[in-house]
């Protein structure tokens, strides 16, 4: 019997070996074959007219810096900074050729943009050994992430690339990085348990508009730190192919988050709830990247985004001047559907589906009854209401609320308000006029800055003067001159430094928590925080008490209400043990 077991371990033990091998040859074989589908292709060197002796040579571009107007130069393309502060690219060309224009004229912005992000990640995972290690399963993850982007898109990212630092080649190649981040709304979406994702949009038109036409507002909520918005750009291609347009992102970032084409076609995306996805599709960005540029209508936008599979699942909310109207497309991994809406002239996109497609879909379902999104609907449902027929100042002023239904205080910076204090852009189009109106610093309280796409597009841009159109500037929030707004700064300001400490448990002042309590007393998560600290000191009681207040205040999720009773709980439990 003895001899039996021990043979039966022996051959157990093979067996176990043997899986072990085979697993660790898998995900190898996986890991090794994996392509990006760099495409294969020589640097690029444009040629540009020079004066020489008495003739005009052709001669290699190089970009040309001018500092007095803030604008840069590189063959047929430009870079300049706005005295609003945004960052605005003009690019012309195939892919190859833009993508080269893009990455020359914006190196050190590509740079600047790159070390925000990976410093971000590097608050979560601080050694750059687990970074490596982090490569190994993006690598497994993203393996077919090439063959789901189109060759036009991978080849403008090339172009990009080459320009970029060799300083984190420890994570990937210059164009593996640069191609998977543009997954990196899908991945935060995704788990929005961990990221700050809470776009709002809405589209009126008819009898719900001022004047009758098409007019879209929207908030593009996506928080990776202040720093990372603090270079936003507005965009502006003439591709070979398709269609002229204009697209509000950041440096590197060649998907559409928020834009508008030449035809007076719309695209601005919402996340919905999704599942952890388990490979890489389409990003939704490239998606709709290829959705403004060779789409006019909502038919054709519906018919692009059915072709494409994508890993996440998304709200994408197309307006369109030759429609009239506006439209949602609701795409989920499994399947896509248009949503033209329950009440005449006007959409209200968060983030759930609306149409009957996804009535019984049980993520869906889930994301309704425990997230935030059903609440921001019915604010911009009421705020809508008291302000319609709309134009682009009441638009504006919507996009800015901070208050709760029937104008409650929420506090600052919570996820239930239209105005979470966490955009990296808000933007406001007029489809049928070509006219977009783009959000500058802080958030959507700074004003509004419009461009007329019509003269963008028919090359009269005078780069010695400003591009948008002064006369059209929507003012800044006069809350920014508030007393409020200096405390939302201090409460911005002194929270990740109350969470550091917190995290070493090291003893805050006492002053420094009133401080931070007066900043924002509305606000559950002050209380929260506060009631963190205390546990943290071992002083379970005045713990349990501010996180009994925090429960009393307005709560976006029910994950976070069952977050701060189960710590409750835990300390009740632990204080009757002891």
């Amino acid at each position: 019997m003895h001899r039996i077991v021990k043979k039966t371990i022996k051959y157990a033990g093979y067996i176990f070996l043997l899986l072990i091998i085979g697993l660790i040859v898998g995900i190898s074989y996986l890991y090794f074959s994996a392509d990006m589908m760099q495409p294969k292709h020589e640097p690029m060197i444009p040629l540009r007219e020079m004066p020489y002796a008495d003739t005009i040579i052709m001669a290699p571009a190089e970009v040309i810096y001018n500092d007095t107007l803030d604008l840069r130069f590189y063959a047929d393309n430009f870079l300049r900074h706005s005295e609003s502060g945004l960052w605005e690219l003009f690019v012309r060309g195939d892919a190859l050729e833009r993508g080269d224009a893009i990455g020359k004229l914006s190196a050190d912005l590509l740079h600047h943009q790159e070390k925000v992000f990976i410093d971000q990640i590097r608050e979560i995972i601080p050694s750059d050994s687990y970074l490596k290690f982090l490569r190994f399963f993006i690598v497994l993850f993203n393996r077919n992430l090439g063959a789901n982007v189109p060759e036009e898109y991978r080849e403008e990212i090339y172009g990009i690339s080459q320009s970029c630092t060799h300083e984190y080649d420890f994570i990937g190649t210059p164009y593996e990085r640069q191609l998977n981040y543009h997954s990196a709304h899908d991945l935060g979406h995704a788990m929005q348990d961990y990221m700050l994702v809470g776009c709002s949009s809405f589209a009126v038109w008819g009898t719900q508009s001022a004047d009758s036409s098409l007019l879209i507002g929207r908030n593009f909520d996506f928080y990776v730190g202040d720093a990372f918005a603090e270079n936003k750009q507005v965009a502006f291609y003439a591709p070979e192919k398709g269609y002229k347009f204009a697209s509000v992102g950041w440096p590197g970032m060649i998907g559409v988050l928020s834009g508008m084409n030449e035809a007076g076609l719309t695209v601005t995306i919402n996340a919905a709830k999704s599942a952890v996805p388990t490979g890489s599709a389409t990003p939704i960005s490239i998606l709709t990247r290829e959705i403004l540029q060779y789409a006019s209508t909502i038919e054709e936008a519906f018919a692009i985004a059915k072709k494409r599979k994508t890993f996440v699942s998304e709200s994408i909310l197309i307006g369109s001047a030759k429609d009239g109207k506006a439209a949602i497309i609701e795409k989920s991994p499994e399947k896509t559907v248009l949503f033209t809406g329950k009440e005449p002239d006007r959409l209200i996109c968060t983030n759930h589906y609306q149409s009957e497609a996804f009535s019984e879909d049980e993520r869906n379902l889930e994301n309704i009854r425990t997230s935030d999104s059903p609440y921001r609907f019915a604010r911009l449902e009421e705020l809508i209401n008291e302000n319609q027929p709309l134009d682009t100042k009441a638009a504006a002023s919507i996009l800015r609320n901070r208050k709760g239904l029937q104008d409650i205080d929420l506090g600052l910076a919570n996820e239930m308000a239209v105005n979470q204090f966490i955009a990296h852009h808000s933007v406001i189009f007029q489809p049928e006029k070509r006219l977009m109106w783009v959000s500058t610093s802080p958030w959507q309280c700074g004003k509004y800055v419009a461009y007329d796409l019509n003269k963008v597009f028919k090359d009269y841009i005078l780069l010695k003067q400003e591009i948008f159109i002064p006369e059209l500037t929507i003012p800044a929030d006069k809350f920014i001159d508030t007393p409020e707004f200096q405390h939302l700064l201090t409460y911005k300001k002194l929270t990740p430094l109350l969470l550091k400490k917190i995290r070493k448990k090291e003893k805050i002042e006492e002053s420094v928590l009133k401080t931070y309590q007066a900043s924002n007393p509305s606000l559950y998560y002050v209380y929260e925080v506060i009631g963190d600290y205390y546990e943290a000191m071992q002083q379970p009681h005045q713990a349990i008490a501010y996180w009994q207040q925090a429960l009393k205040r307005p709560i976006p999720k029910l994950q976070e209400k069952e977050r701060i009773q189960q710590k409750i709980q835990k300390q009740s439990k632990d204080g009757k043990e002891s």
